[in-house]
């Protein structure tokens, strides 16, 4: 089974992207590749530049990339309660292309923050929107407190019952 991985982040340092590497690495028998927004970043998308350019070859790779998956494995950053920039607009530009950007591929949804609440307002929102672009959400986790629940050395969380918990969301789920 392949996996595609990702935060959505444009960060060098993203936690979601550290999120998405730990989850993708609980799966057994799987070929991960963990994909770096920043290698997808384009112009910030508007109507008068796709005329001017018309598809954008990076958006096209990265639907490449989305179609040689089996499963997704996605944490999103929250920026001000919503996606952050850099991922909203490669969807933007992958929407122009293709409506299903998730080709109905199945998905684990993630969210983390520093704060408490773990990014659960961009995973609501991306819970209830992604399914309308093919994303067959199996299963979400949010994982509050980034900072005191994962530990960056060892790369997994660190907080043992948050982390049975994501193991169990998995087992449960695929």
């Amino acid at each position: 089974m392949k996996i595609i991985a990702f935060g959505g982040s444009n960060s060098q340092h993203s936690i979601n992207k550290h999120l998405a590497t730990y989850a993708a690495s609980l799966f057994e028998n799987t070929d991960v590749e963990v994909l770096d927004l920043n290698d997808f970043a384009m112009p910030l998308f508007s109507v008068d530049l796709e005329k001017e350019v018309g598809q954008h070859e990076l958006a096209k790779a990265f639907l490449k990339k989305i179609e040689s998956a089996d499963l997704l494995v996605v944490s999103l950053a929250e920026n001000n309660g919503n996606y952050s920039a850099a991922f909203k607009n490669l969807f933007d530009w992958c929407s122009r292309i293709m409506k299903d950007v998730f080709q109905q591929k199945q998905m684990l949804l993630l969210a983390t923050s520093p704060g408490a609440r773990g990014g659960a307002s961009v995973l609501e929102i991306a819970n209830n929107a992604l399914p309308r672009y093919g994303a067959q959400i199996k299963a979400t986790f949010s994982l509050p407190t980034f900072n005191a629940n994962f530990d960056l050395e060892q790369n997994k969380i660190s907080n043992a019952e948050l982390d049975k918990e994501l193991k169990d969301v998995i087992k449960s789920s695929f």
